[in-house]
């Protein structure tokens, strides 16, 4: 005791302030420490082993991989489960079709029971940065800037489905069956693909922008008999010279070129053509009532068929998909999402990527199904500006692609120089990789704020990214610290998914809570467990070959109708 009593004596006897300084400091830390402290987004152990592994493999294969929501011994997601109106609660909804996505649409959310909740999305139409025309329901356009309705713009939710209506009769009418879609997103594009989709007609998605070789190539190839562009996206005399199977042609006409004459079919075409404008078509049917379609199970539903586009300008592939793939993946991509972050009618959604490519089609279906609010913007596409294509709204999900989001990383990576915002990023990195959290605005932090991506018009309201990697195409490819990069600037969780020509939607994707940096840190990320539509399993090649304890070769995916897909590529 006297030894104690003499040490103390020693301590207290030398302090200063510079001891006082010291001591609050250690105590002010350690109380940050405790008091900041958060609980990780996802448990370690749930992110180092996503997938369910069969018991057994065969010669030559690894085990056979499935979404921890669907293990083996229960089906894969079939659909979205539909349930219709006096239906037992505990009965098993149907898998429905894209038509019920429109319905979804129109009646608004409804609980288990079906009864309706409260709560429906908008239909947006993005026109530069000053100028949003919302589609209200049961009322006409109105434009959010100027709070009056559009000239000549009769688009409430009721009035899309009357043009719904009319075009698929009209299509029908006139014997089209198989009708090609040139149009870049806006609302006609999701008009005509749903008034194909209710009167029998199979969709085909053309890649917009493209060269007129590519337009006449991937019109051979699908096989069209009738066409929707918008005007001037086009040359008319060469598609109709070098396609004379076309039969019918709809053109979209912008307001300020109404009223010139686009019937007119020019002298010396050949083959025998019908021209019209969509506007005409509508303004013909004004006075008469054109309800959808009844819902009729046994009726079965058209395919959808696309492009898969290695190189931008190339037709390579032309695949169809049926509908039990498209809601299969739909359905999938919804139960991918944690329920407590799924889409909702408070989300604005929004694709920077083209509805014409796949994967960006099924998560927007999937957002209209959610009834979260959707907004369309003409820019989109595959080399898209993130922050000019965010303009005038406030999204709070996106889906853009690879190149889109590498591009963004670069110009934000360049102007991190300082050491105090290179500091700064590193402790919102650490939060993510080792604590397992989305990293918090502070007063440290917004250091960095005007650094970042100037996303949509309420910066921070962003919460979703989704971003695809094409088997085989020619879009950048992102590691795993680009995806915490990302993270870090934009304030928004991002999912990463691996997409093929055959599979509709994704074949795997990263966890919505997984921020892990892989140790090498190399030019690729993992892509995560398969979806819960999907299971995946690795053949052996020359140089790969599967064992107990390591699965490696060529990457095999089956869906839903048995198909088999191989995929050269990687999958973790």
């Amino acid at each position: 005791m006297l030894k104690l009593d003499e040490a103390l004596t020693n301590i207290l006897g030398d302090w200063d302030i510079y001891s006082t300084s010291i001591a609050a400091a250690i105590l002010v830390f350690f109380a940050y420490q405790v008091f900041t402290r958060r609980d990780p987004d996802a448990h370690p152990m749930l992110l180092e082993r996503q997938a369910h592994a069969s018991a057994v493999r065969y010669p030559g294969e690894s085990a056979v991989y499935r979404s921890q929501s669907s293990p083996h011994g229960m089906e894969l997601n079939t659909g979205l489960g539909v349930r219709d109106p006096g239906i037992s609660k505990w009965a098993r909804g149907r898998d429905g079709d894209l038509r019920d996505i429109w319905r979804r649409v129109v009646d608004g959310p409804i609980d288990e029971s079906g009864k309706p909740k409260r709560g429906k999305g908008r239909l947006l139409t993005v026109l530069g940065s000053e100028q949003v025309i919302e589609h209200n329901l049961g009322l006409c356009c109105i434009d959010l800037y100027r709070g009056m309705p559009t000239p000549n713009a009769n688009c409430s939710s009721d009035e899309i489905s009357r043009q719904i209506s009319i075009i698929g009769m009209h299509i029908n009418q006139q014997g089209g069956s198989r009708v090609a879609i040139y149009l870049p997103n806006s609302i006609e594009f999701i008009t005509a693909l749903f008034a194909c989709t209710f009167y029998g007609l199979t969709p085909i998605l053309l890649s917009y922008d493209q060269h007129s070789s590519t337009i006449i190539s991937m019109l051979k190839q699908s096989n069209a008999d009738t066409l929707i562009a918008a005007v001037g996206s086009l040359p008319f005399d060469a598609v109709t010279k070098e396609y004379p199977a076309l039969r019918q042609l709809i053109w979209i006409v912008d307001e300020g070129s109404r009223h010139m004459d686009w019937d007119e079919v020019p002298k010396g075409t050949g083959g025998a053509i019908n021209v019209s404008t969509w506007q005409e078509i509508i303004e013909d049917h004004k006075s008469s009532i054109a309800d959808l379609p009844k819902s009729d199970p046994s009726n079965k539903p058209t395919n959808l068929g696309a492009f898969w586009q290695f190189k931008q300008g190339d037709a390579d592939q032309f695949v169809e998909y049926t509908q039990p793939n498209l809601v299969s993946a739909i359905s999938a991509q919804i139960s991918a999402i944690p329920v407590t972050q799924r889409m909702s009618p408070s989300d604005l959604f929004l694709p920077i990527d083209s509805l014409s490519t796949v994967y960006p089609l099924v998560m927007t279906l999937a957002a209209l199904y959610s009834n979260s609010s959707l907004a369309l913007h003409s820019v989109a596409g595959r080399n898209a500006n993130l922050e000019a294509a965010t303009q005038g709204i406030a999204p709070t999900i996106i889906v853009a692609s690879a190149s889109t989001l590498s591009k963004a990383h670069q110009e934000v990576s360049v102007r991190m120089a300082s050491p105090v915002l290179k500091a700064v990023h590193w402790s919102q990195t650490r939060s993510l990789t080792q604590d397992g959290v989305m990293p918090v605005a502070s007063m440290f932090t917004r250091l960095n704020d005007s650094m970042r991506p100037a996303i949509g018009t309420t910066p921070g309201k962003l919460r979703i990214m989704f971003v695809s990697e094409q088997v085989g195409g020619d879009s950048p490819a992102l590691s795993s610290l680009d995806l915490s990069d990302l993270r870090v600037f934009t304030g928004a969780r991002v999912v990463y998914a691996l997409t093929a020509a055959k599979v509709a939607g994704a074949v795997a994707q990263t966890s919505f809570y997984d921020y892990r940096v892989a140790n090498d840190a190399g030019k690729h990320s993992h892509f995560g467990p398969p979806l819960s539509s999907v299971e995946v399993l690795l053949r052996d090649t020359k140089d790969h070959k599967s064992t107990d304890d390591l699965a490696v070769g060529e990457v095999c995916s089956s869906f839903l109708e048995a198909a088999l897909l191989l995929i050269r590529g990687r999958l973790s």
